[in-house]
């Protein structure tokens, strides 16, 4: 879960009573607000740092990034690493954009291929946009309808469906065909970010 600005209860006396403190995430000047300045943007009194800004620690390479939060939308990306940090909803590839969302992407990708046609592929959209948060920045999910993507369907032979491709830095490394509940989605979100810590182990072992 992203940190936010440390938040502390201003609990004195008189005037100072149930006032907030909030602590700069870069410079840790303790700032108090008062209850009718939270509707504003925030900057502490020190260094004029936004005090809205959370961190998001990247789930591929650890590093901690401080990010405002009305950013979280814009898929922001690690600055170490490049890999996004925030993913609010499972994305939708095409054709077209599929080289540019899971080939070139630097790091794990779930696609999750599906038909319209069928009620049992659609019901695990929603369970796909719920996932998606919680693993942003470790693997991104996508979804593909065949449908209207006949191209990428045809190049890795998905006849059946619900099927996941699973990608490591462009690379398909496994394919599933079947998966329907949401602890199945889990179960291989996780074997993929595995593997990308095994790799990081042997290299840096190999180093």
């Amino acid at each position: 879960m992203p940190q936010s600005g440390i938040v502390e209860l201003f609990t004195r006396p008189s005037m100072f009573k149930n006032n907030l403190i909030i602590r700069c995430l870069r410079c840790g000047q303790k700032n108090r607000i008062l209850k009718h300045q939270l509707s504003n943007k925030l900057i502490c009194g020190r260094c004029g740092a936004r005090l809205d800004e959370l961190i998001l620690r990247c789930l591929a390479c650890g590093t901690k990034n401080i990010v405002s939060e009305e950013r979280l939308h814009d898929r922001p990306a690690c600055g170490r690493c490049g890999v996004p940090l925030y993913q609010g909803y499972a994305a939708d590839i095409s054709d077209n954009t599929f080289n540019n969302e899971v080939i070139t992407f630097p790091g794990p990708v779930l696609v999750y291929c599906w038909a319209p046609w069928f009620d049992s592929n659609r019901a695990v959209i929603p369970i796909l946009n719920q996932l998606a948060p919680k693993y942003a920045g470790g693997v991104r999910i996508a979804k593909l309808n065949i449908y209207e993507n006949p191209l990428i369907a045809a190049k890795y032979n998905i006849e059946d469906t619900p099927t996941l491709l699973l990608f490591r830095n462009g690379e398909l490394v496994n394919t599933i065909t079947g998966v329907s509940t949401r602890e199945e989605l889990e179960g291989h979100i996780q074997s993929i970010m595995k593997i990308g810590n095994r790799k990081s182990e042997t290299e840096i072992r190999n180093s």
